[in-house]
Formats: C-alpha cells, sequence, structure tokens
C-alpha cells in the first residue's frame, strides 16, 4: 500500500471529531477500544476493519483524555458557571504576551498569560489544591513575568466571553481549542505576586531581546518596518496591532509574519544551500539542519504553528538521512497524526486546518498546473531543435523561478480560499501577485537578519549594513502590500461558508487535482452525482438566502445598534453605530461577517454617543450611499461635528420625519417642529412589516417621546419590539405596552456602564406580562429570521425559539435539545398553558408537560460579557 497513513488518519480524525459531539467520557472509549482489539486478535477475517475501529476509538479515547474533567480538582468541578473573587496560584506555563490596542491616538496595552493552577482560593475562603490552565488579562504591560515563575493572582475568575454577535471574536472557543476553561480579570499589575523565580528567563526570551538590539544596531530609531522585521524574524507579537495588520490581510500577505511551513522552508532552503555550496553532502546537510531547525523553534518560543511545520520538515530530512524513498502525501499525513497524537484539539484550529489543507492542494495541484504551464510554453514539435529559440540563462532562470512562485501562490490561495472566508470573512484575489513580490522579499529578509545576528559578536559593521538591507527590504514588502490592497476589487468581504460548501469546495478541487473525476470508472455516476449536490447546495446557499431576511440586534456599550439585512443589498439598513469601541469591536467586524463592503442606508437616531459617537469610524469604513437623521437639532457636539461633516456632501445625508420612509422601514417619530428637553425623547422610531410581523425599533425612546408616540399613532400594536434605554425613566411604559401587545420584546443594555443595565424594577415589571424578553447583556445579539410566514429567533448565548405569523403563539425550544413546539398566547400577551416561576434574577422560566423551556430569559450571570475582546483574530494561524 502506497499510503497507508491516510488509512489510519481517517477513523482516527473521525474518533476525534465524534468526541467533540459526545460529553467526554474516558471508561467507554478505553473499554470498547481493549474489546475490539481484542476482537481483532481473535478474529483473523475481520482484523482489517476492526483496525479502522480501533484508530476510531483511539482517537475517541485520545481527545476524552485531553478534554475530560478527570481530576477531583480540576477548575471546571470548582469554578463552576457563576464568576468568583479568586486568588490563584500557579506556574507562567509561557512568557507573557504584551499587546498594544490603537483607537485613534490613544494607546492601551494588555497582557495575557497563561497560568498552569496549582492551589485556588475562592471568595476569600480556604485555599484549596486546583488543577487546570487558566488565561489571566491584565490591563497593564507586564516585563517583570516570564516562563518558569510561581506566581500568585487576585481578579474575577469566569467563563471566557462569547462572541457578542456573529463575526466577532469568539474568546471562550479559541481558549477551548487549548485546554482552557477559564479566564482571570486582574485589574492591575499590583494583582500579581511572584512567589518564587528561576534565576533567570529562559533562553528563547533573553534571545529574543538580545535580538531586537541586535537587528536595531545602526538604525536611525524604532519605526512600524523594524517592528515588523522583528515579528518576521523573531514572532514578536506585539508589532501586530489591528491597525498595522489589515493591509497585509487584504493583500493576503499576513501569513509571511506566522512561525509556519513557509517560514521554516526558507531558513531550512537558506542553510541547506549554503552547506550543498560547501559541498556538503544530502544526507549529512539533513543530519545538521534537524536539530538547527528546531533550535530555531525553541528561541520563538514553540509556537504550535511551527511545531507542525517541523514535524513534518523533520519526516522529509529524515528520509533523505536514512536514504529511503520519500513521498510527500504520506510524509503528510504522517505528520498530521503525530501533532493529533500529541494535541488532539489541534484538529480544531485554523493554522492546523490552513496548514495541512493548502500543503495537500499544493502537492495535489502543482503537478497538474506545471503540465498545462509546459504544453502552454512548448516549442511546435514539427520544428527542428536547432531552428528552436533558445533562450539566455539570464532570463530562463528568473523567469522559472517566478512560475514556480507564481503558481505555489495561486495553488495556495486556491487550496485556502473557504478556511480564510470562515474565519476572517475575506477573499483576496490579489494574493497571487502580491505573494509573488512578497515571499521572495521575505526570504531575502530573513537572509538578512539572520546574517545580521550571525555577524553581530565579531563584525559589527557587516552586521549593520545587514540590518540596513533587512529594513529597506521590510518596507518595501509593506508598501508593496498596501499598494496590491489598494487595488480594485483586491479583497472583498464575505458571508462565512457553510460546511456544506467548504466540503463541496474541496471534495471538487481535490477530485479535479488528482484526475479521480475524469477517470472512466463511474465517470457518468460521478457527474450525476456532483449535479445533484451542487443543485442541493444551489438551492440551499441561494434560494433559501434570497428569500431570508434578518434583523439583527447588536449589543453595544451603552447604546443599541440593529441592522437590517433585506435579500440583496438595495433595502439594507443600519440603525445607529455604538460608541467608537464598540464599532471597533463589535460592529465593524459583525458587519464584514455579513459580507457588508459597502453599506446601502445608515440612519442615525438621535445624537447620545452611545449611540453615534463610533459614525466617523464607520462611514469611513464602509462608505454608506445614504445617512438619514432625524429633523430635531441636538446639543451633542459629536452628533453636531458629523452631521456638519457629512452635510458636505448634499447628496449622502437626507432629513426624515414621520410619514417619510428609509427603505422598507416607516418613520412614526419625531416630527418637525417638535421640542423635548431629553435627546432621547427625539429619538427616531421606525415601524416595519417582514414576512407578516410587524416589528417596532424604539431606539432609547423617553417618556414623553412615548407619550408623543402613542398620541399621534392609532395602529401601534407590533409583534416584536426592539427597545434600548433612556437616561431617565424606563423604556416602554404600560400605556404604551399594552397598546403595543408584543409577543417579543428586546431590551438592550450593557454590562458597562452600570446605568445602561436593565434595573431589577424594569425586569419584574416586565416578567408579570409573561411574554419573552431577551436582554443583550446576558443573552448578546439577537438575531431574527423572517421566512415565509414564520420567524426564528436566535441569540448568541445559544437560547432560541420560533414565532410563527398570523397567530399569537411562540414556539420555544426545549432545553433538552427535543423538537420546538408551540402553545398558543393570549391576546394580551399572557400566557394560559404556562405556569410561570419567579427566577433570582426577576426573570420568567417558563414550564409545561415537565419540561423546563430554554428561553432567551435564562438567568445568567452576565460577568462574561464585562470583558473587552483582547485577542486578535489573527492569532488564529
Amino acid at each position: 500500500m502506497k499510503r497507508p497513513l491516510l488509512l489510519v488518519l481517517l477513523p482516527y480524525v473521525g474518533g476525534v471529531l465524534f468526541a467533540d459531539m459526545v460529553s467526554p467520557s474516558l471508561v467507554l472509549p478505553l473499554g470498547c477500544a481493549l474489546a475490539a482489539v481484542a476482537a481483532a486478535i481473535a478474529w483473523d477475517r475481520g482484523r482489517p476493519w476492526l483496525l479502522y475501529v480501533v484508530c476510531f476509538l483511539v482517537g475517541w479515547a485520545n481527545a476524552s483524555f485531553h478534554t475530560a474533567a478527570i481530576s477531583p480538582n480540576d477548575l471546571r468541578a470548582l469554578l463552576g458557571q457563576e464568576p468568583h473573587l479568586a486568588l490563584v496560584r500557579g506556574v507562567v506555563e509561557e512568557t507573557p504576551t504584551i499587546r498594544v490596542y490603537e483607537q485613534g491616538e490613544q494607546q492601551s496595552w494588555r497582557t495575557l498569560a497563561r497560568l498552569r493552577v496549582t492551589a485556588l482560593c475562592l471568595d476569600k475562603q480556604n485555599w484549596q489544591p486546583a488543577h487546570g490552565q487558566i488565561a489571566v488579562t491584565t490591563p497593564a504591560p507586564l516585563t517583570n513575568v516570564f516562563a518558569g515563575q510561581d506566581v500568585e493572582v487576585s481578579g474575577v475568575a469566569a467563563l471566557p466571553r462569547l462572541a457578542v454577535a456573529e463575526g466577532t471574536f469568539d474568546y471562550r472557543a479559541y481558549l477551548k481549542q487549548q485546554g482552557i476553561y477559564y479566564h482571570l480579570q486582574a485589574d492591575t499589575a499590583e494583582d500579581w505576586q511572584i512567589l518564587r523565580s528561576p534565576a533567570s528567563p529562559p533562553l528563547a526570551d533573553r534571545f529574543r531581546t538580545w535580538a531586537r538590539q541586535v537587528l536595531a544596531r545602526g538604525l536611525p530609531g524604532e519605526d512600524e518596518s523594524l517592528r515588523l522585521e522583528w515579528a518576521l524574524t523573531l514572532g514578536w507579537k506585539p508589532a501586530l496591532t489591528e491597525e498595522v495588520s489589515e493591509p497585509f490581510v487584504r493583500a493576503a500577505t499576513y501569513h509571511i509574519f506566522a512561525v509556519d511551513g513557509l517560514r521554516m522552508a526558507i531558513i531550512f532552503g537558506i542553510f541547506f544551500g549554503l552547506f550543498r555550496a560547501l559541498g556538503i553532502p544530502r544526507s549529512v546537510s539533513g543530519l545538521v539542519l534537524l536539530p538547527l531547525i528546531w533550535f530555531y523553534v525553541a528561541l520563538t518560543g514553540w509556537p504550535a504553528s511551527a511545531i507542525r511545520a517541523t514535524v513534518m520538515l523533520s519526516l522529509v530530512i529524515g528520509g533523505w538521512i536514512l536514504k529511503r524513498p520519500t513521498d510527500l502525501l504520506n510524509s503528510l499525513f504522517a505528520a498530521a497524526l503525530l501533532i493529533l497524537l500529541w494535541q488532539p484539539q489541534q484538529l480544531f484550529q485554523a493554522g492546523f486546518q490552513l496548514s495541512f489543507l493548502v500543503v495537500l492542494c499544493l502537492i495535489l495541484m502543482l503537478p497538474p498546473l506545471w503540465l498545462v504551464i509546459r504544453r502552454w510554453t512548448a516549442p511546435e514539435p514539427l520544428l527542428p531543435p536547432s531552428l528552436r529559440r533558445r533562450w539566455p540563462a539570464f532570463i530562463l532562470v528568473p523567469a522559472r523561478y517566478c512560475g514556480d512562485v507564481l503558481l505555489t501562490s495561486f495553488a495556495a490561495w486556491i487550496g485556502s480560499i473557504p478556511l480564510v472566508a470562515y474565519y476572517f470573512h475575506i477573499v483576496t484575489p490579489v494574493s497571487t501577485p502580491a505573494n509573488l513580490l512578497a515571499v521572495p522579499l521575505c526570504g531575502l529578509v530573513l537572509v538578512s537578519n539572520l546574517a545580521s545576528l550571525l555577524l553581530a559578536g565579531w563584525f559589527a559593521g557587516a552586521a549593520e549594513l545587514f540590518n540596513h538591507a533587512g529594513w529597506f527590504l521590510m518596507e518595501c514588502i509593506r508598501v508593496s502590500s498596501c499598494w496590491f490592497a489598494a487595488w480594485p476589487a483586491a479583497y472583498r468581504y464575505v458571508v462565512a461558508p457553510s460546511f456544506l460548501t467548504s466540503f463541496l469546495y474541496y471534495a471538487v478541487l481535490l477530485a479535479v487535482a488528482t484526475g479521480w473525476l475524469f477517470q472512466a470508472t463511474g465517470r457518468y455516476w460521478k457527474c450525476a452525482a456532483l449535479a445533484v449536490a451542487l443543485a442541493f447546495w444551489g438551492w440551499n446557499n441561494c434560494w433559501r438566502e434570497a428569500t431570508t431576511t434578518r434583523l439583527t440586534v447588536l449589543p453595544v456599550n451603552g447604546g443599541i445598534a440593529a441592522y437590517y439585512d433585506a435579500p440583496g443589498r438595495h433595502n439594507d439598513l443600519l440603525c445607529d453605530t455604538g460608541p467608537t469601541n464598540s464599532v471597533q469591536f463589535t460592529t465593524k467586524p459583525f458587519l464584514r461577517g455579513q459580507g457588508v463592503n459597502r453599506l446601502k442606508g445608515l440612519l442615525l437616531t438621535h445624537g447620545d454617543v452611545h449611540h453615534v459617537g463610533g459614525a466617523f469610524d464607520l462611514v469611513d469604513l464602509f462608505h454608506p450611499a445614504q445617512v438619514a437623521i432625524g429633523p430635531l437639532r441636538f446639543r451633542s457636539s459629536v452628533y453636531r461635528k458629523l452631521v456638519s461633516q457629512l452635510q458636505q456632501n448634499p447628496q449622502l445625508v437626507r432629513s426624515v420625519e414621520r410619514g417619510a420612509r428609509v427603505g422598507q422601514w416607516e418613520v412614526l417619530h419625531p416630527q418637525t417642529g417638535d421640542k423635548f428637553t431629553r435627546a432621547d425623547d427625539g429619538a427616531l422610531v421606525l415601524r416595519a412589516d417582514i414576512a407578516g410581523f410587524r416589528v417596532l425599533l424604539l431606539s432609547d425612546l423617553g417618556r414623553a417621546g412615548q407619550e408623543a408616540l402613542f398620541e399621534r399613532t392609532e395602529q401601534l400594536r407590533a409583534d416584536i419590539v426592539v427597545a434600548g434605554l433612556p437616561s431617565t425613566g424606563e423604556p416602554v411604559c404600560e400605556s404604551l405596552l399594552n397598546r403595543l401587545q408584543p409577543r417579543l420584546l428586546v431590551v438592550a443594555d450593557s454590562p458597562f456602564p452600570a446605568s445602561e443595565r436593565a434595573g431589577a424594577r424594569l425586569q419584574a415589571r416586565l416578567a408579570e406580562r409573561h411574554i419573552p424578553v431577551i436582554y443583550t447583556r446576558l443573552a448578546g445579539a439577537a438575531t431574527f429570521e423572517f421566512r415565509g410566514r414564520s420567524c426564528c429567533v436566535k441569540t448568541m448565548s445559544g437560547e432560541s425559539f420560533q414565532l410563527i405569523a398570523g397567530t399569537r403563539a411562540s414556539a420555544l425550544e426545549p432545553k433538552s435539545g427535543a423538537p420546538a413546539q408551540t402553545y398558543p398566547l393570549s391576546e394580551g400577551g399572557r400566557s394560559e398553558n404556562f405556569s410561570p416561576q419567579q427566577s433570582p434574577m426577576g426573570v420568567t422560566l417558563e414550564w409545561c408537560c415537565g419540561l423546563k423551556l430554554k428561553s432567551a430569559l435564562r438567568p445568567r450571570s452576565g460577568y462574561a460579557q464585562n470583558l473587552l475582546p483582547i485577542e486578535n483574530r489573527h492569532d488564529k494561524l
């Protein structure tokens, strides 16, 4: 068998996936695996099939071993679901990473650390032993903490934050992939105490500190290009802020900063070419290079991406040393199997998936691509060799090199499209030409920097010359990436593809690349199956999307933003933006995750800075075709400045009042001439009929505005009401609520500031209505999907239920996962079939027939929602 490891890897991966779907249990898979091994030994004829079963069970058992809470002192058993004041003792697993976040001209620093916990003190009680890892965040740079130290940290321990909205960073899932289930928020650097410290920092830390100083010698000062050199050569992450990284992401050249297969291949190629030029045999060169590349991985801090690449490279080099025939595909499968045996959770990391799928596509696609190029460039076969034109070497060699890089970049881009679209919501057609320049320059930068590091101790002048060369080359990469990113259609933000889309893409790609689709055996059946799959995909993705309307209510700090996504892009509308930090961490990634490259419409309800403070940034990012504002003037200086700037383009701004329409939305309030003492009372109120449902957006409408709306509008009844919290008073007063008779109410509140949280009095008043109420500070963003005559409501915390148009009914999804059922509600919105029970949070949990029903009102602590997003999405690589 030519590639036996594929048949071992596939069932093993299936076992790892199965372990992720079921609750982790170690006894069951181990027992089944032992039984399968015994059966394979006793049954000769069934042994080949039983071995596949054994591989599956081994994958299941190994994944369960790495994820199950085996120890009675596991953090999951001690901390539970609620946040705690905690004092944690442990060992620093790796030197903390310091990040800087820029907003305008302000910078904020955060230190991210990982502790292996040994003891825990909860809520000022006694110390107890503990087992597990915990992520620690401190809003300050910690320069005296490094790997190997015993420390004691105080803060609030809680579950990591979920994604606030679709497209935003899911910190909980990111940490879970690394075996970390809790997060500790330390307020200041004083919350850290060092109990015991080694004599000196680890070798990798000392090397990186020395190397940064060496690479800066002779240069005028520390600038962006120098910091990018540190990131490229040493894996220094603070240089890669979001503002700096964005041009590289859009040009698809960001991968050069990851210590991955490309970096390791370049370093291997540099030293291997040097050794071969000195006449050293290939096997001896490989024997010397093996410890050398592993030493480089150690110096860069053992990043997972470098380990993955070096494992595969070591397998190939080992074949050279042993003079065994090598098969790249088998080596790839062997590397994947070794890594997943060592850490099964790597399977769910974006870096692992990108590394192996891209390399697989390179191995399979490059040979047929080269055949096509050779056919196109082949000379006339009937022409005698003496008459054929021969290109000189100084043209032919660079041309072949450029052709290799071009085809490799193209194959890598084709192989990474679905994964990059899924994890980063972007497609970059400019990738191939951009990498044609960036990859060779990256190799030259590494040559210059490695030469500088090697010469620094005994030839300082030459080291400085290489430093200048490296800086210039990195500046070329930076400028060229910005230039490529500015090309028309260089990139496009897209909706994350579904699993079916990605599966079909890779299935068709691999079938074409291997030639399996074109083989004569079963060709008609293959084509028929492909046609059926593509037809089903077209129905599932095109027709369903063309008939679905979505409304998403985004929780922003102290404000509310709502995005209406109609079929197509013509009637799409964003209501408010949130403050500046919410645009950066919530609104912008959400819109990009929805595939929004340019907004069709933007509506600013009123002058509250919590609603429109980030409009400057959002207008620059998404260039709305039209901005709608209300007829009233507000005292907010931010709002006035924004309106004045927008009105410089008269065709951009439109003033709307009661009776006007913005796309499919009707404006109900206010009207010209209204005078209110508070800005909230003059907020724009919108209403729309969507698929038989009447939806009302109240924004932060205050009491005076609610009374004006009540008096002027006769037909106010609405199925779905979305309301924020006014600065004084409560949203949706009793008289207005009686007139609206909603079937679902969304209260857009926020954990911070405290004034923007829904109070106990408001929750108790709304709970008396016995209608579903979603509080966004607990549930995250709420998405309404209107299709046909039904509306499916989903929140980021996992709750979901369904409304049926034309009835006063809602279907709530049982917590057990049983199919959703419909329960009638009376005209007044009160339940006739439910027996409500009051929860400690003042919200109502519905029970029926002994089943506890999942509701958006399920009490949650909400503390995890308080944490700012502290990880860059690009770290998935």
